[in-house]
C-alpha cells in the first residue's frame, strides 16, 4: 500500500485504508473517498493533488493525501 499521492497519474486505483483522526476520516468520507472506492490520481502541484472520486475531481493537501493508503 502507498499513499494516493504517490500513485501514477490517470491510474485508476482502490482506497484500502483511510488513516488519521476520526474527524479526518469524516471529512474524506464527505468528500467521497471511502475504503473500497475506485479513484485516479489526476495530478499533483507543490504538493497538493487533484483526485477524481465519483465523477468528481477534487483538491486536497499532501498532508491529507497522505492519509489515502491505496
Amino acid at each position: 500500500m502507498v499513499p494516493i499521492n504517490l500513485c501514477e497519474p490517470d491510474k485508476a486505483v482502490t482506497i484500502q485504508r483511510i488513516g488519521g483522526l476520526p474527524e479526518v476520516r469524516k471529512h474524506l468520507e464527505t468528500l467521497g473517498f471511502t475504503v473500497g472506492e475506485t479513484v485516479t490520481l489526476v495530478s499533483t502541484l507543490n504538493g497538493s493533488v487533484i483526485v477524481k472520486v465519483k465523477e468528481s475531481r477534487v483538491a486536497i493537501d499532501e498532508q491529507m493525501a497522505r492519509k489515502i493508503m491505496v
